[in-house]
């Protein structure tokens, strides 16, 4: 059974549980107006098997800091100098301890998100709430959306990524209440999806009406149980949505564990691959830079002529730039439009630069040897381009892939 390989051991919840209590502890008896709590998935017990990670809150008076709240996180870097500092909407750090890597977030001691000054002060609201509403069973519940999310490519919010984060899977489950019913309700989405799970707009219509085209602008709009007029999947994309509509189709007419396995790299015979070293910097950052750099190489080789029966990429431990050419080798010369023929001036200047031209619907036009007609030759060449310098370290051709686990 799924749960059995994914569900934490009760030695280890109480081994992580021991370290975040030790943790928050310290850190409380340093801070001054304000306590250190767990949070994240941790708190609310839907962590996966081999979670090494636990989030905690630095909750800050609010009557004191209200009016310093862009300070916390310096005030914070004061009592963990040795912490790693990410920048975001609110700095945090991160900081590991005994093989526990600690995620200390700054924020307001809020009673509502109304009292919120940044966005990072309502995720102790996202955490009491899940904890309140989910039973143990449907905790276990959330447990399997997660793996089979994260076996498929679809779990992580994050700009790379744009699919489902760990509270968006957590309030499907408090609204449809089991996995299989997820799944169900899932494979019958329609194109545009509204889920209201508190009831806090009459329709659909008013909640469309009511919230800022932005935040409704993503296949699913899942409204915050704590925030009412804010989308948790504002970040999803289309083919993320569109991919979960599918696999949840396929899964439900043949069930089987390979939706719960994670998918290694395994590249097919004939697949030119890269191998990347990014940029150093905060995970979603770097995830955002490789992204653009993948699609960069991948429609310059479209705009070109060539097309692939695969494209991908692959980030774990290591990186790695994937294509699978459909049309591998084109012709010697290609076509350079030129200008109307109606254009006297310009015509003349065309046909001095270029010698011989034809000319085609109303235009002249040149056939010009094409400077790299296999796909090979081509994605090596754009290799040095100067756009892909500012993304990556570096990146070059690989002939013999190996995955390191």
């Amino acid at each position: 059974m799924i749960l059995e390989k994914i569900k934490p051991t009760k030695e280890e919840t109480l081994e992580l549980q021991k370290e975040a209590k030790l943790f928050t502890g310290e850190l409380t008896k340093r801070l001054k107006l304000a306590k250190a709590v767990v949070g994240g998935s941790v708190k609310k017990n839907t962590f996966l098997k081999g979670t090494k990670e636990i989030d905690i809150f630095i909750k800050f008076d609010y009557k004191t800091y209200k009016v310093q709240s862009n300070k916390l996180s310096d005030y914070l870097a004061k009592v963990l100098p040795k912490a790693l500092r990410i920048h975001g909407s609110r700095d945090y750090f991160q900081i590991e301890k005994n093989g526990v890597l600690f995620e200390v977030v700054p924020v307001l001691d809020i009673k509502s998100a109304k009292q919120a000054i940044n966005v990072t002060d309502i995720s102790p609201l996202h955490t009491n709430y899940v904890t309140k509403h989910l039973s143990e069973k449907q905790a276990n519940e959330v447990r399997v959306l997660k793996q089979f999310c994260k076996s498929n490519n679809l779990y992580g919010a994050e700009s790379y990524i744009q699919g489902f984060s760990g509270y968006v899977l957590e309030i499907l489950i408090v609204h449809y209440k089991t996995f299989q019913n997820v799944l169900k309700q899932v494979s019958n989405w329609p194109d545009k999806v509204v889920l209201d799970t508190t009831k806090a707009f009459k329709s659909k219509q008013d909640v469309l009406f009511s919230l800022n085209s932005s935040k409704t602008y993503s296949p699913l709009v899942l409204l915050d149980p704590v925030q009412p007029e804010r989308n948790i999947a504002a970040a999803l994309s289309k083919e993320k949505f569109d991919l979960l509509r599918k696999i949840a189709k396929d899964y439900l007419k043949k069930p089987n564990q390979s939706y719960f396995e994670e998918k290694k790299f395994a590249p097919k015979d004939g697949s030119i691959i890269f191998r990347v070293i990014p940029l150093e910097g905060k995970r979603d950052v770097v995830g955002s830079q490789l992204m653009k750099a993948f699609t960069f190489l991948k429609e310059e080789a479209e705009r070109e002529g060539f097309r692939f029966k695969e494209a991908s990429w692959y980030w774990e431990k290591e990186c790695y730039f994937s294509f699978l050419p459909k049309i591998a080798k084109l012709p010697e010369t290609k076509k350079h439009l030129g200008p109307l023929l109606k254009e006297e001036v310009h015509v003349k200047i065309f046909k001095k630069k270029w010698k011989q031209v034809k000319i085609e619907k109303n235009r002249v036009i040149a056939m010009i040897p094409r400077k790299h007609p296999e796909i090979n030759q081509f994605l090596n060449a754009l290799l040095k381009h100067p756009y892909l310098k500012q993304k990556l370290d570096s990146i070059k051709q690989e002939k013999n892939v190996v995955i390191k686990k």
